[in-house]
C-alpha cells in the first residue's frame, strides 16, 4: 500500500521511547504482558506449609488478573490497530500527494530553482506561498509519522504477545497444580463438627429441592462457629466480593433460556476459574445435589448459608473450617490455548467467559438477594 511505502519515502525512524509514553492502548497491552511475569516471581517465592496455600492461592489469582488484563489490553490494541489502518487506507491518495510534495521540496536546493519566469516580484510571491504552506505540510507529515510509528508498535506488540501468552498459560496451570498438591498436604485446618454421612446421604434422598436440603442440614450436627478470627459478618453485609473472578449473567429473579427462574445469581467466568470462600465460614456440604452439579454451601453463622453450584473441583471437607480468601475449589472447563485467545482477540470479543457459577444466599432458611451481600457492578 501507498501508505507502507511512504514510511521509507520519508525516511521516518521508530522513536523507541515513543512506545510506552504515548499509546494508550500499546501501553495497557505491554504492562498487562509484564503482571504476568510478575506472577511467575510469585509462583517461585511460595513456600511450604499452610502459608504456601496461601501463597499459591494469591498466585493464581495474579495469574487470572494478568490473563484477563492480557485479553483486554490485546483486544485494545488490535481494535486501534485496525481503526489507524483503515484510515490509513482511506487516505492513500492523499498521502501520495503529500509524499509528492515533500520529495518536490527536498529538491529545492539550487537557487536556480527558485526562480520565478515572472522575475523578483513572482519569485518573492513564490516564496511566501512557500513558506505558507510549510507549516501545514509539517504539521500533516509530523501526524502521519506519528500514526505509522503506532501502527508499527502495536503490530510489534501483539507479535510478541504470543511467547508471553503461552508462558502465562504455562505458570497459571503449574500454579493450580501446585495448589492442588498443597492443599492435598494439609492437615491443620480446624473443624467445626464431623461429617454424618449416613444422615447426609439420607437427606439427599429424600430433598426435592434445595429450600428442603439446606433446611435438612440445620439438623444435621453442627452449632455457632467457634474461631478468633470470625466476626459477625452481618456488619459486612453488602460489601463482601464475588467468590470468583467474572461478571453477572443473571440477577434473582430473572429467567434463563429455558424460563426457569431462581433466587440467586449467575456468574460467567472463565475455564478452571479459582472460587474463594466469601468470609469466614463451615462448609456444611459438598457434593452433587439435585441438578446442581457439584455445590458447596457455607456457613458463616448459624442460620446463614451461601451456596455456590457449578464448581468442577471442590477443596476441603464438610465440617472444616475455611478462612476468608481460602480456596474452595476450581470451575470446569478447558483453558483456550494461546491460538484460540489470538483468534478471539483478533475476532474483536477477547472474552473466553464461557463457565456459570450460581450464587445463593439463604437467611433463616429463606432466599435473599445475594447482592444485598456482595459488590456487584450493575452494567453487565
Amino acid at each position: 500500500m501507498i501508505w507502507r511505502a511512504g514510511l521509507l519515502a520519508l525516511g521516518l525512524a521508530l522513536p523507541a521511547g515513543l512506545w510506552a509514553e504515548e499509546i494508550s492502548p500499546a501501553e495497557a497491552a505491554a504492562a498487562a504482558l509484564e503482571d504476568l511475569s510478575q506472577a511467575r516471581a510469585l509462583l517461585e517465592a511460595a513456600k511450604g506449609g499452610r502459608a504456601r496455600v496461601e501463597a499459591l492461592s494469591e498466585t493464581v489469582r495474579a495469574y487470572e488478573a494478568g490473563l484477563t488484563a492480557v485479553r483486554a489490553g490485546l483486544r485494545r490494541a488490535t481494535i486501534r490497530e485496525r481503526e489507524l489502518s483503515l484510515k490509513l487506507g482511506g487516505q492513500e491518495e492523499d498521502i501520495a500527494a503529500l509524499l509528492t510534495v515533500l520529495q518536490a521540496r527536498g529538491r529545492l536546493g539550487s537557487p536556480s530553482l527558485l526562480l520565478h519566469p515572472e522575475g523578483a516580484l513572482g519569485t518573492a510571491r513564490a516564496g511566501m506561498i512557500v513558506s505558507q504552506m510549510t507549516p501545514a505540510l509539517n504539521a500533516r507529515a509530523d501526524a502521519l509519522r506519528d500514526t505509522l510509528v503506532e501502527v508499527s508498535t502495536l503490530r510489534q506488540l501483539q507479535a510478541g504477545a504470543e511467547q508471553r501468552l503461552q508462558e502465562g498459560l504455562r505458570g497459571v496451570q503449574e500454579a493450580r497444580t501446585a495448589l492442588s498438591q498443597a492443599i492435598g498436604d494439609r492437615t491443620d485446618l480446624p473443624r467445626k463438627f464431623s461429617e454424618d454421612a449416613v444422615k447426609t446421604a439420607l437427606l439427599i434422598a429424600t430433598a426435592e429441592t434445595l429450600e428442603a436440603f439446606a433446611g435438612g442440614l440445620g439438623e444435621i450436627s453442627g452449632g455457632p462457629l467457634d474461631t478468633a478470627a470470625h466476626r459477625d459478618v452481618f456488619e459486612r453485609k453488602g460489601a463482601l466480593a464475588l467468590p470468583v473472578a467474572g461478571r453477572v449473567l443473571r440477577r434473582a429473579g430473572e429467567a434463563d433460556a429455558a424460563g426457569i427462574t431462581r433466587p440467586g445469581l449467575v456468574l460467567a467466568t472463565r475455564p478452571r476459574a479459582l472460587v474463594s470462600a466469601p468470609v469466614a465460614a463451615t462448609i456444611r456440604y459438598q457434593g452433587p445435589l439435585l441438578d446442581f452439579g457439584t455445590v458447596m454451601i457455607l456457613e458463616p453463622k448459624s442460620g446463614l448459608l451461601m451456596v455456590l453450584a457449578g464448581l468442577d473441583v471442590v477443596y476441603g471437607r464438610t465440617g472444616e473450617v475455611m478462612a476468608e480468601g481460602a480456596p474452595l475449589g476450581l470451575m470446569g472447563g478447558k483453558e483456550a490455548a494461546v491460538g484460540e485467545i489470538l483468534t478471539q482477540v483478533g475476532d474483536g470479543t477477547g472474552s473466553d467467559l464461557s463457565q456459570s457459577l450460581y450464587l445463593e444466599v439463604r437467611e433463616d432458611n429463606k432466599p435473599v438477594n445475594p447482592e444485598s451481600w456482595f459488590r456487584t457492578q450493575r452494567e453487565d
